[in-house]
């Protein structure tokens, strides 16, 4: 028997159409061993689970979720025991998601449970497969009596009003405020609504009030986080995006390709960059980077060596982007070292 992606129970929230709008898993797993796998499959059978094989989300109802609990138990798995236990007192509808392989997502509980994955750390940005999950998720009104169907929220506005209560929509999107699914250790976080869940913010990275962390995007470790992360940016370790900065996404321009920023990078205030950055990098704050920057390259002294595109140094370590104060040329100052790894690519073209 092949390996599970992922194994997970949760709770979440129906319309009145019966359709899944949202759903929270509060210990999700992933790549499962072979031993693992097992022991949970045999439970979901032994429990009278119809699953069938391949990727499913199935409704349970409290029989189910008291058999499933019992048969974790006794397969070792004590930990899913205690949540299926918990999940029969739910007033909201509990489901059992089993990613057998880690495909396209094809429905609420799918696409949820891999944003969870990734912002459970127990997955990274890039190593999941999200293809289709906007046609997945419901656009869905976010408000202070949790997520209510678009359809639906006149309605629910009028009765609150009615029964002398005020309803706020905090916000209308497809993608959820990470913390209130999430909370990574070891974060802080200023503004909450502006991480979606989806997000891998690692140990030790601080948020700040103008700093944004897209799905499937986010940082390795210890960073400051003051500028925007779009989606599929990963930012190493140690970096620091500064105040009003960007980081030009795979959905906001930078097509099919991969921005990253690599450890002890500093993009400066309002700067921004459209192609990767290597280690120990530095943006000069106000310079937005595109792949098609003209700029030129200059040696230890000054000099220039030649000019060309941004995208030639692209994931090259320790470089300066400015612009000349005088000219408003795009200048990149490198070491030696640098220059040599220039001369390689300049050799191919």
């Amino acid at each position: 028997m092949a390996a599970l992606f992922s194994f997970s129970l949760g709770v979440g929230t129906r319309n009145s159409n019966d359709e899944w709008l949202e759903v929270y898993y509060p210990a999700p797993t992933a790549n499962l061993d072979e031993a693992t796998s097992k022991a949970f499959l045999a439970a979901v059978e032994t429990a009278g689970i119809p699953y069938r094989g391949g990727n499913q989300a199935i409704e349970l109802d409290n029989t189910l979720l008291n058999q499933l609990a019992d048969t974790l138990v006794t397969k070792g798995q004590a930990d899913q025991a205690g949540i299926a236990a918990q999940l029969v007192a739910s007033k909201r509808p509990t489901v059992i998601t089993i990613l057998a392989t880690d495909e396209e997502p094809s429905s609420v509980p799918e696409a949820y449970l891999k944003l969870h994955l990734l912002s459970h750390r127990l997955v990274k940005p890039h190593n999941v497969n999200l293809i289709g999950i906007f046609a997945c998720l419901p656009n869905i009104a976010w408000t202070s009596e949790g997520p209510i169907d678009l359809e639906e929220l006149p309605q629910r506005q009028l009765r609150a009003r009615t029964e002398g209560r005020w309803l706020n929509v905090k916000c209308v999107d497809k993608f959820p405020v990470m913390t209130d699914y999430v909370v990574p250790s070891g974060v802080r976080i200023a503004h909450t609504a502006r991480v979606r869940l989806g997000a891998y913010v690692g140990e030790g990275t601080t948020v700040m009030h103008e700093g944004f962390i897209n799905f499937n995007a986010g940082t390795a470790g210890t960073s400051m986080i003051e500028g925007r992360v779009s989606a599929g940016v990963f930012i190493g370790e140690g970096s620091d995006l500064g105040g009003g900065c960007s980081t030009m996404g795979t959905l906001s321009g930078g097509g099919n390709v991969v921005i990253s920023v690599g450890k002890n990078c500093l993009i400066g205030a309002n700067a921004g960059i459209g192609i990767a950055l290597g280690d120990r990098c530095t943006v000069e704050a106000g310079l937005y980077i595109t792949a098609g920057t003209k700029l030129t390259l200059l040696d230890d002294s000054n000099q220039p060596v030649e000019q060309l595109k941004a995208r030639d140094l692209s994931s090259m370590s320790d470089l300066l982007f400015r612009r000349n104060s005088l000219t408003g040329a795009v200048e990149c100052k490198t070491n030696q070292s640098a220059v040599e790894l220039n001369s390689v690519l300049h050799s191919n073209n």
